[in-house]
């Protein structure tokens, strides 16, 4: 069984992958956990995702070690992959923002 890292990894790289798909996106929980499991198998860990208002497109920010691990983890799990960008945490502002974001779009 593989050991558990800790939440986020400062240390890791983060990159902004965008993902186009031929049709509308329909993601369930379980697809969630396969996917998740494949990437933990090349040591990348998906944080977080937008999803376009057509459905078609994704930008999900990861972290992983290089975009060679995340393209290698994405084949595996038969995932498009457009473009990797490598980008810098935010400014503490910044984040949170995000997580002020994202608690207002959970379910109450």
């Amino acid at each position: 069984m593989r050991e558990e890292r800790p939440r986020y990894d400062p240390g890791m790289p983060l990159y902004m992958i965008e993902r186009t798909f031929a049709e509308q996106l329909d993601v369930s929980g379980e697809d969630v956990k396969l996917t998740d499991e494949i990437n933990a198998d090349a040591d990348v860990r998906w944080l977080f995702s937008f999803l376009s208002a057509d459905r078609r497109r994704t930008y999900c920010l990861y972290e992983a070690p290089s975009p060679d691990a995340i393209r290698e983890a994405a084949r595996r799990a038969s995932l498009p992959v457009d473009e990797i960008v490598e980008v810098g945490p935010a400014t503490l502002e910044l984040s949170g923002r995000l997580r002020d974001w994202a608690d207002s779009q959970a379910p109450v």
